[in-house]
């Protein structure tokens, strides 16, 4: 598989390095800038949720799309609260990693082309270049997708966001009814941005979410 994926990645443009265990993923991504990371989960060595843990732990923010044969919500969440940015259930075809990790290599590419580098909402503020956010001048560790989740808030503050607008601007996808991706995220940055601070931000309505400033 490993071989067929990067013929694939090739044929269209992407220059490819592979590795065939978690431990060699692992130094290839400490020693390498990359666009997009893509790791399968049952590996020799170290499994794909050990390898995005420890990468996001040298502070390394690439990208990463995981691989799996599991389908469960619980395994999902396992990876996303490693750090990983998507997702994608084996099998499957070709060009659904392909729309997947052009998606994540433009969105990385985009990080440095913001003109405004700093984003300001009530006690946050985010720096698009340093990729670090802070409340009240604590910084809150956030993984790549909360990053890009909390971007898309304080760039849309005090309007309701619906799930749809944030599965297709955020993970540019389209909704799928039977995902609960989004709720996901949303408790893992209020859990981030709100605990162990007076006043709550992010709001829910039957509208979707919402960014505002008040008890």
């Amino acid at each position: 598989m490993v071989q067929s994926l990067r013929q694939g990645l090739e044929e269209h443009q992407f220059e490819v390095d592979t590795a065939p265990d978690g431990l060699t993923g692992l130094a290839l991504a400490l020693r390498n800038q990359y666009a997009v990371i893509i790791s399968d989960i049952l590996m020799p060595g170290m499994n794909g949720i050990e390898l995005v843990r420890e990468i996001r732990q040298k502070n390394n923010a690439t990208p990463v799309l995981l691989l799996t044969a599991l389908s469960e919500t619980d395994d999902k969440v396992t990876g996303f609260e490693a750090g990983a940015d998507d997702y994608l259930t084996k099998p499957f075809e070709f060009r659904e990693l392909l729309v997947r990790v052009r998606a994540l290599a433009r969105r990385q590419s985009n990080v440095s082309q913001f003109v405004y580098n700093i984003l300001r909402f009530a006690e946050v503020e985010m720096n698009i270049d340093t990729q670090e956010c802070f409340r009240e001048g604590k910084i809150i560790p956030l993984t790549p997708r909360e990053f890009e989740l909390m971007e898309y808030f304080l760039r849309n503050p005090d309007r309701y966001i619906s799930k749809t607008e944030i599965m297709e601007q955020v993970w540019n996808m389209n909704f799928d009814t039977g995902t609960n991706v989004v709720e996901v995220y949303i408790n893992f940055l209020r859990k981030k941005i709100e605990n162990g601070f007076s006043k709550k931000i992010i709001h829910t309505h039957f509208k979707g979410y919402r960014l505002r400033d008040e008890a």
